[in-house]
């Protein structure tokens, strides 16, 4: 598998570590390599950089569909809706968080959620490293939404001062930044004289670069659309 690797950061160095003895990275996207993905003979695209290269990506696919695997966060509106129009003419693999446990985590959440909302409190924590410019993370997101469901439900964003919790009525969630973290997240589920926990630590960067390059391969022959990495572990589009 010919790589494309746009950004060139930690995590393109951890992914470019990880690559399997037939995967190669054909071109790097970043400062001091290519400047755009013209002339990179690839298979996949693969983006691990910054929410700002995704026009650039878009304007390159729309000319010459490749499959493409969104491993970047912190896209506004706009961005969002070039990578839902790139969809439309090529394969897309977009995720939150590439972790294999954090989708397994999610796919939990999102089952005993609707049946624990009634009657337990929510918290969601959330910890990464002090470089980390976005809060709450996408995988925080991720989870938020997998929580409410069909809901909507009000979040209360750390806490201060005398207000008390709204009762069944919210969702705390809380960020943590600081040292190297790599990632914490962590739903409690709060009822009468019992809590349920589920968390999920990342210890190493190199889960991020596996589940990615899994994704990768996965993608290679599907038809155009969106994707996501619970398509990729327990099927889902053709």
């Amino acid at each position: 598998m010919k790589i494309c690797l746009v950004g060139y950061g930690a995590m393109g160095h951890t992914l470019c570590d990880c690559l399997g003895s037939n995967d190669t990275v054909s071109g790097i996207v970043s400062d001091g390599y290519y400047e755009n993905l013209d002339g990179i003979d690839m298979d996949v695209i693969i983006d691990f950089s910054h929410h700002t290269n995704i026009t650039k990506i878009y304007d390159y696919v729309k000319k010459n569909p490749k499959p493409v695997v969104i491993a970047t966060t912190g896209y506004d509106d706009h961005e969002l809706s070039l990578i839902n129009e790139m969809s439309t003419f090529a394969p897309v693999l977009y995720s939150s968080n590439f972790s294999l446990g954090v989708i397994l985590m999610n796919r939990v959440v999102r089952e005993i959620s609707p049946i624990l909302r009634e009657s337990f409190d929510v918290e969601l924590i959330e910890k990464h490293h002090n470089k980390k410019a976005d809060a709450p993370s996408g995988t925080a997101k991720m989870l938020l939404d997998s929580i409410e469901g069909d809901e909507c439900i009000p979040c209360v964003y750390g806490r201060v001062g005398m207000s008390k919790r709204t009762p069944l009525g919210e969702i705390g969630v809380h960020s943590v930044r600081g040292g190297t973290i790599v990632g914490e997240h962590e739903v409690i589920y709060a009822g009468l004289d019992e809590v349920l926990s589920i968390k999920h630590e990342a210890f190493s960067k190199k889960i991020f670069a596996k589940g990615a390059l899994l994704g990768a391969k996965w993608l290679l022959d599907k038809e155009n659309g969106m994707y996501d990495m619970e398509d990729v572990l327990f099927g889902g589009k053709a």
